[in-house]
């Protein structure tokens, strides 16, 4: 090994060369981002046929009452067994840095975790860890296992995201994106998020169908308590 590893001295100006060749790269990452979002807002949906049933804090749940009455559902499947004393590190390190949900409430879009641990088990544990996203035990049902977050005796980290078709009068529901591995490792702001949601951050810079609810960017940004609870978006498509 190395003794005390540093990476190397240079100049001012040879490290100003090589930070603008490191941005130049960057920024096209960034754009390949962007790419994949637009792809992933084109992406075909599956409709949920099972009536997948949860305990949460207030009570039974079925899935459309995890929307919230939004939209628009980021479901983090948090990995907690039933037999577990705590929830998984990697899957808390993860909750930890989800952000206050009002920026993603103001986009149309709700946010939950579930595991299959009971409820009682994790309302002690999100009390441990201060958290405020809302948390639903799906030990009665087979929603982790048709989901890919339980294979057989396993648990796994994932998220998913779900449509309300609000025009068919709120109970029709849609997967519409999932990731599970390193690729929830990035997430962590609203914007992260709301890149994984099917109307993304609804700005008007973004490539999306026509008829995407669209503001201007910017105009919808609040501080988290200045927002009105389910503000109404507009759309600049046709």
């Amino acid at each position: 090994m190395i003794p005390n590893p540093l990476p190397r001295i240079v100049s001012q100006a040879e490290w100003q060369t090589a930070l603008g060749a490191h941005r130049a790269r960057e920024k096209a990452a960034t754009r390949v981002r962007d790419a994949l979002a637009a792809e992933r807002r084109r992406l075909p949906m599956v409709k949920i046929e099972k009536d997948y049933r949860f305990e949460g804090e207030s009570g039974p749940a079925r899935l459309a009452d995890l929307f919230e009455g939004r939209r628009q559902l980021i479901v983090y499947h948090v990995m907690f067994g039933p037999t577990w004393r705590q929830g998984c590190v990697g899957c808390s390190m993860s909750v930890d840095n989800i952000g206050h949900l009002s920026h993603l409430h103001a986009r149309d879009v709700s946010m939950a975790l579930v595991s299959r641990a009971p409820l009682a088990k994790l309302a002690a544990y999100k009390k441990r860890m201060g958290w405020t996203v809302p948390w639903y035990s799906s030990f009665d049902s087979d929603f982790n296992f048709d989901f890919g977050a339980t294979v057989g005796e396993d648990e796994k980290s994932s998220v998913s995201v779900f449509l309300r078709d609000v025009d068919g009068g709120g109970d029709n529901v849609y997967r519409t994106y999932a990731t599970s591995g390193r690729g929830d490792e990035m997430l962590g702001t609203a914007w992260s998020y709301l890149d994984l949601v099917p109307f993304g951050r609804q700005e008007t810079w973004e490539d999306s169908p026509q008829g995407w609810p669209q503001t201007p960017p910017y105009d919808w940004w609040q501080r988290h308590d200045e927002y009105d609870d389910k503000p109404a978006l507009t759309s600049t498509g046709a």
